[in-house]
């Protein structure tokens, strides 16, 4: 389909390109004829006139003149007699009736025969000046034709047609050699599978906008591997992670009703109910991640950050010491339920990793509002600062700590911030992990 569709290009282009050639052609061939049939008859006429001058100017005429081809000559006396003419009209009554009038030198019509003649010709009659009385002298000469000349309508169309052909060839071969880059690049991406997303379609040597095509499939397809090999690990993991559980209550419950009397129905079942919470769990965080990646609308509206990390610091009593610096006033416009989801991700993380005590502040910064959230717990080595916000990614002490954690909480959170336009990072801390999060202030809603 596609080469279909490339060949009828190459054939559009060269059929309008010759269709162009055409057209100039022609008019230069209709401006080269009407030239040279104004030329060819205004020369016949100039020279057919010199030689009315001369026979007149002699003293006799002869009643009979000599005549060149198709050429007709009639000289007429005072009392419009014919004195002198061509072998044609000998003898007969003048050709025309008309004659110049008193502002006129010369009068000119073309007629359809004239009188004694056969064919269109064209009449010209001008008055000259004789000793012997004035003389009305009528010339007529065959129309020229609007070709002209055979040999010169043959000529032209010998030329129109050879540049119409060569510009026709030539415009196919530079439409195919311009089109040959994007052949590759058609072919090697028809080749390039789900399995071999490392290759790349070919990049032409010219600047131009093909090459600019060139480079943005290749970089497509980086962004395409990058996703693929994101999915494939997220494929991966979440099968272990929902494989595990599944499996460990399968086995229990098996073993459960495998030794019915000798089982602690009440223990299985609240072993049971606590892997059943770990895959609500992760389900609710992989729903959550999907909303996210399909970049669902948020609800955006001016919500003080103070009074919202806040409310969550109030829903449920910490482990830990919590520390709170809170400015009232530093607002930012945003979905309130995600970034309540954000800050109870953060102060989960921080709760698990704390030795003692989290402080968590909000201040404004230039116009960025700043949420910090640190602990007092080991820290997160520097080389490992944004490996944490990979999903599924567990550090040996969060394993540690929390066995039953997703590894989806500061993915989460991440992309929450940048769903918002804002920044999720982890800066130097004197002691523990130093979260920070930064979002565009806006201005107050205005109270009535």
């Amino acid at each position: 389909m596609f080469r279909g569709d490339r060949s009828s290009l190459r054939v559009r282009i060269t059929l309008a390109a010759s269709a162009f050639a055409a057209l100039i052609c022609i008019s230069v061939g209709v401006v080269v004829v009407v030239a040279m049939r104004g030329r060819e008859a205004g020369y016949d006429r100039e020279e057919l006139t010199e030689r009315v001058l001369i026979l007149v100017d002699r003293d006799a005429l002869p009643s009979v003149l000599a005549q060149r081809e198709d050429e007709v000559i009639q000289i007429l006396d005072s009392h419009r007699r014919v004195v002198a003419a061509t072998s044609q009209v000998a003898g007969k009554p003048p050709i025309a009736s008309f004659q110049p009038t008193s502002g006129e030198v010369r009068a000119e019509r073309t007629l359809c025969p004239p009188a004694g003649l056969k064919g269109c010709m064209t009449v010209a009659a001008f008055n000259l000046y004789h000793p012997g009385g004035e003389r009305l002298v009528y010339t007529a000469t065959p129309v020229v034709p609007w070709y002209v000349n055979p040999a010169l309508v043959i000529f032209l169309s010998a030329v129109a047609l050879l540049m119409i052909a060569m510009m026709g060839f030539g415009t196919s071969r530079a439409v195919a050699k311009t089109l040959a880059p994007v052949d590759a690049i058609r072919t090697k991406l028809a080749e390039i599978t789900a399995t071999d997303l490392d290759r790349r379609v070919p990049v032409p040597k010219n600047k131009d906008e093909i090459r600019l095509l060139a480079e943005t499939v290749n970089n497509s397809l980086d962004r395409l591997e990058c996703a693929y090999e994101k999915m494939q690990r997220f494929t991966s993991d979440v099968s272990h992670d929902l494989r595990s559980p599944i499996t460990a209550i399968r086995a229990q419950l098996e073993e459960a009703l495998m030794y019915p009397d000798d089982t602690d129905w009440p223990r299985t079942a609240n072993w049971v109910l606590g892997g059943l919470e770990r895959l609500q769990a992760l389900v609710t965080d992989l729903l959550v991640l999907a909303r996210l990646d399909a970049r669902a609308p948020l609800t955006r509206a001016p919500a003080d950050l103070a009074q919202l990390v806040g409310t969550e610091l109030d829903r449920r009593p910490r482990g830990v010491e919590v520390v709170r610096d809170l400015r009232k006033g530093v607002f930012t416009r945003c979905d309130r339920l995600r970034i309540a989801r954000l800050v109870t991700n953060l102060l989960d993380n921080a709760e698990r990793h704390a030795n003692s005590r989290i402080m968590v502040t909000v201040r404004p910064d230039g116009s960025m509002a700043v949420l910090r959230v640190i602990d007092d717990g080991a820290g997160i080595a520097i080389e490992l600062r944004e490996v944490v916000f990979e999903r599924f990614t567990r550090l040996d002490a969060s394993r540690t700590l929390d066995p039953e954690g997703t590894g989806l909480g500061l993915a989460i959170a991440r992309q929450i911030a940048e769903a918002h336009g804002g920044t999720l990072t982890i800066e130097d801390s004197s002691q523990g992990a130093h979260f920070v999060l930064r979002l565009a202030l806006c201005t107050p809603p205005s109270r009535l």
